[in-house]
Formats: C-alpha cells, sequence, structure tokens
C-alpha cells in the first residue's frame, strides 16, 4: 500500500510551493506575471504562500485575466487555467503599508510566508519551495537577524551545512561567501570555509545535476592568484590548503586560479561547477552572461529550495514593469530537481552524465 503512495504521488505533477517575498516590494508582481504565462504551469502545479489580498492588489494592478483563489487545503489544490491558488498563513491580514518602502510588518510577514512553506515542505504537502525576493532591512526591522534567506532556511530546518549556489548561463557557482563587507573578507576565507564551499559544489554537482565526477574550479582572491605571494598570500595559505583537503576527500578541485580567466574558462566547459569567494566575484559574471534569468539554489537542505536572484526592487514596486524572467527559471529548475529526486528515490541510485 506504501509503495502504491509513493508510485502516485511520483506520477503527480510536481507541486510548487512559491512564496511571495516582501509584499512591499516586487515579488507579488513578479509572482503574478509568471503565473500568468500558460508554459509555466506544464509540468508541474503551483501554490502561492503568500498574503492573499497583496496577490489579489497584484493581479489587479497588473489587470490580470487571473483570479486569486484561497486554499483551504493544500492536499487538495487544483486550480483552473485562469486561477491563482494562494495559501494565506497570516492570522490576520496585513494593514496599510507603503509600496516599496521597508517596514516591519512587510518582513515578518515574508519571513511567516517562507516558514510556512518550509513546514509544508518537510510535512511533504508540497514537493519543493520557490521564493520571491525578501528585504534584508525589513526583516530585520521586524525581529529577524538574519543576513539573508540562506541562513534562515539553515535555522529552520535545523541544517548545519547549507551554501548558495546560482545558476546562469553556462555557469554553476557555488559562494563560499555571500553577504560579506570586503574589509571582513580576508578573515571569513577560512581553510573550513573553503573546504566547505568545495564540498557543497561537488554535492551539487552530483546531485542535483547527475555528474558523476564534477570538474570544480576554485578562484583565487587576490590578482594573478598573488603571483606566489607578490600580491596578497591567502592562495598559498589558506586557498591551497583547503585544495588540498578537498582533493584528498576524492573531490576533483582546481588550484587557485585568477578570476579574470578562471569564469570564462568555466563558460567554455572546461569546469562543471566554480566556487567563487565572495559575492561580486561571481555574481558580476553570472549576471554578464545571464542577467535576468540567474538561479538561487540553496544546497544542503533537505527540501528543494529554488529562488530569484534579484532584490525586491523598491524602486519599481508598484509600477507593474517588473520582469519575471528569474522567477520563471527558478520555477523551472525546482521541478526539474523535483522529477529528479523522485527518479532516484525510484531506482536507489542517481543518474550520471559523466
Amino acid at each position: 500500500m506504501a509503495r502504491d503512495r509513493d508510485r502516485i504521488a511520483g506520477d503527480r505533477p510536481p507541486l510548487l510551493g512559491i512564496t511571495m517575498g516582501d509584499p512591499a516590494g516586487i515579488g507579488p508582481e513578479v509572482v503574478a506575471k509568471a503565473l500568468a504565462k500558460a508554459s509555466v504551469r506544464r509540468g508541474c502545479r503551483l501554490l502561492v504562500i503568500g498574503s492573499f489580498p497583496v496577490m489579489e492588489r497584484a493581479l489587479k494592478l497588473l489587470r490580470s485575466p487571473l483570479k486569486a483563489v484561497k486554499v483551504t487545503d493544500v492536499g487538495l489544490v487544483s486550480a483552473g487555467p485562469k486561477q491563482v491558488p494562494v495559501w494565506d498563513p497570516l492570522p490576520q491580514p496585513l494593514d496599510s503599508f507603503e509600496i516599496g518602502k521597508a517596514a516591519p510588518e512587510t518582513g515578518a510577514a515574508s519571513v511567516s510566508f517562507i516558514t510556512e512553506a518550509v513546514r509544508l515542505a518537510e510535512a511533504g504537502l508540497i514537493d519543493a519551495m520557490v521564493t520571491a525576493p525578501i528585504n534584508k532591512e525589513a526583516m530585520h526591522m521586524g525581529g529577524y537577524r538574519y543576513p539573508g534567506h540562506t541562513e534562515l532556511l539553515a535555522d529552520l530546518t535545523k541544517s548545519t551545512e547549507v551554501g548558495m549556489m546560482i545558476l546562469g548561463g553556462p555557469l554553476k557557482i557555488m559562494f563560499t561567501t555571500t553577504h560579506v563587507a570586503l574589509r571582513e573578507l580576508p578573515e571569513k576565507l577560512t581553510v573550513t570555509a573553503i573546504v566547505k564551499a568545495i564540498r557543497l559544489a561537488d554535492l551539487a554537482l552530483r546531485e542535483s545535476f547527475c555528474i558523476r565526477k564534477p570538474r570544480i574550479g576554485v578562484a583565487a582572491l587576490n590578482p594573478h592568484a598573488g603571483e606566489h605571494g607578490l600580491f596578497g598570500d591567502e592562495e598559498q595559505t589558506t586557498i591551497q590548503p583547503a585544495v588540498a583537503q578537498a582533493r584528498l576527500a576524492g573531490i576533483d578541485a582546481s588550484d587557485p586560479l585568477p578570476a579574470d580567466t578562471l569564469f570564462g574558462k568555466a563558460a567554455r566547459g572546461a569546469y562543471d561547477g566554480v566556487v567563487a569567494l565572495y559575492h561580486d566575484q561571481g555574481l558580476i559574471p553570472l549576471k554578464l552572461v545571464a542577467f535576468g534569468t540567474c538561479v538561487n539554489m540553496t544546497v544542503g537542505l533537505p527540501i528543494i529550495r529554488t529562488s530569484v536572484d534579484h532584490g525586491t526592487a523598491y524602486d519599481i514596486a508598484g509600477r507593474g514593469v517588473a520582469e519575471p524572467g528569474s522567477l520563471l527559471e527558478a520555477i523551472k529548475l525546482a521541478a526539474q530537481l523535483v522529477r529528479i529526486r523522485r527518479q532516484a528515490a525510484r531506482t536507489g541510485s542517481r543518474r550520471t552524465s559523466r
């Protein structure tokens, strides 16, 4: 009987929970625009997790032909082609708030949506979560002192080792650090942190993208990889020892390579993934090759989570001009990852491409 239930669940289109993000940002707009695309519904079912009145307002703003429908039982989610099913976890509707401005109530609401999506995913009621953008300032104002989604999700799922991988065009980049001031960066780049990033990159490439023996390029910190200590010695004292440890664990990781050549090599197929040391080192090449369509995924969680790669864009929120490209790609990737995980569960192994 249990096997039959698993087979039936495996045959159903994945149910993806899409968190609305900050209600004062562009999240509700990009969700509304993405769900208006007929192609996004092929092969998956979609459930918006957020404020029902805010979703209604977003659809009205865009003069969308879609209609928000309040869901009362996640286990029975179904929607017609012109409907947007919404699961609203807020005990009370949001008070009036100003679009395009950080506020405690919208920051707290955005965390509530994430918390509910994690609960639903861990309970098996949704197959994956896809997140629209939150605003760190608003989240902090609401009482949640996290640097971003990744750390919040790690806390909610009690995961001890997680990391942020962003995909765009031919690049898959794992980040050693994320939202860190540059003046604080050297002290954050420990051997332990870099080994963790290499290990998570290897895990993601093997388990999520079915690459049997991933080739991982590791970025240097200094120009010319330090030029044997002339321009800094982090490559010799920290990065190379981390690479050595990763290799002892059987991971195919490169020596630290100058970033100005590494990303080009990876884009041309020399590496399956790259470990970047800090935020802009990885995001600049990603957005050069795939601006507006990059996807963030969290590696190391017990659940599947993908996300847009952009922020709340308060400056254009409420104007109806936000582009949904990144969210569309995040939905597509989440559905793909669900199918890969289901196939692995059926066969008891991971299919590999190399």
